[in-house]
């Protein structure tokens, strides 16, 4: 059985990836609705990651606010973050869904940087 931090460095790696596919896709200025889907699972997986290091049990859901609520508490370098965080929220299941959701360009770019810079703050407390 994976240790703790063994479980959060699979989450970071995972949500590394998700980057990737984020940040591949912005490159085509096109389907903004993808990049911003993978944008907002870094995030999440990252959040899940320092509250895997700290043996906290996070939700199998794609709560942000309550992801925040469980690891403000221990990482408080992340309330910078927080609005920006919670912004990526409809990106989880509303925008796979709903034909008309479809942000524009800065909206995913912007998703982008939130999720980057969310993923390097938690990698480096990791």
């Amino acid at each position: 059985m994976k240790g703790p931090r063994e479980h959060a460095q699979a989450l970071l790696r995972k949500a590394a990836n998700d980057l990737v596919a984020a940040q591949a896709t912005l490159t085509t200025g096109r389907a903004t609705d993808t990049i911003c889907f993978h944008a907002q699972q870094a995030a999440e997986k990252s959040l899940k990651a320092i509250l895997a290091l700290h043996e906290i049990e996070y939700p199998w859901r794609h709560d942000l606010g309550e992801l925040l609520e469980l690891a403000q508490p221990i990482i408080p370098e992340i309330s910078p973050y927080y609005d920006r965080i919670i912004n990526l929220s409809p990106f989880a299941v509303e925008i796979r869904y709903d034909a008309e959701f479809e942000p524009p360009l800065p909206d995913a770019e912007a998703a982008v940087k939130t999720a980057i810079e969310v993923h390097n703050l938690i990698t480096s407390l990791v």
